[in-house]
């Protein structure tokens, strides 16, 4: 997880795998839906919607374990002396090369999916006051939905400001340093310097992806209709 400096030539090295890329944007669209089927009060759609952003979430938790090199966890989750390095190195207008994530962007990707997963979580034993109860709302009291619906709201605040900061990030990477974080996540690939990737990187089998995405599908649905 050493930063990979590059000079000279650069080819087209494959990174992200496919699943890494369909759950990316997937979740894009579902939080943009989700917030969106809200505002318009299409509850019911707004419960799928979170179904189904749980159903990612849970699949990339374990695709952070199991899937390709640069989608596991302890590719691109940093000690604090390695994140602290690559603060130094952020007012240079030349960008340090990763083959996965760069060490904030590590830290980014965490944090959103532990924001994402509290605010799945919570709304499913949220309740409105009115006519909406989340699936799982009959299982505690009155008073903990009431607080687990306070969590639910405030932290899609949360949500935003890390979702911000997160295309602020990828701006400044790419005006100013040159980088072009977004297309890799379009493509698979970045240009990197040549024989600057690890040796041992493996891409995991869409298969596999597939079932783990299965499996976590199934556990959803198992658990709103407990």
């Amino acid at each position: 997880m050493e930063p990979l400096q590059g000079g000279g030539s650069r080819q087209p090295v494959q990174v992200w795998d496919v699943a890494v890329r369909i759950f990316h944007w997937a979740l894009v669209l579902l939080l943009g839906f989700s917030w969106l089927s809200a505002e318009m009060d299409w509850m019911d759609w707004h419960f799928y919607s979170g179904y189904a952003v749980l159903t990612l979430i849970l699949f990339r938790m374990l695709w952070g374990f199991a899937g390709s090199t640069h989608a596991r966890f302890g590719d691109f989750l940093y000690g604090p002396s390695a994140i602290i390095a690559y603060l130094r190195t952020l007012p240079s207008r030349t960008a340090a090369k990763f083959a996965g994530h760069n060490p904030l962007g590590g830290i980014s990707v965490l944090l959103i999916l532990l924001c994402v997963l509290l605010q799945a979580g919570t709304g499913l034993f949220a309740n409105d006051d009115i006519l909406y109860e989340g699936p799982l709302y009959r299982h505690v009291s009155k008073d903990l939905s009431d607080w687990l619906t306070t969590i639910h709201k405030y932290n899609f605040e949360v949500l935003l400001v890390l979702v911000g900061v997160h295309v602020a990030a990828v701006l400044y990477y790419l005006l100013w340093k040159s980088e072009n974080l977004v297309k890799p996540m379009f493509t698979g690939r970045k240009q990197l310097p040549p024989g600057i990737a690890p040796a041992d990187a493996r891409l995991r089998s869409p298969g596999l992806a597939a079932v783990l995405l299965a499996l976590c599908a199934v556990a959803v649905w198992l658990l709103v209709r407990s």
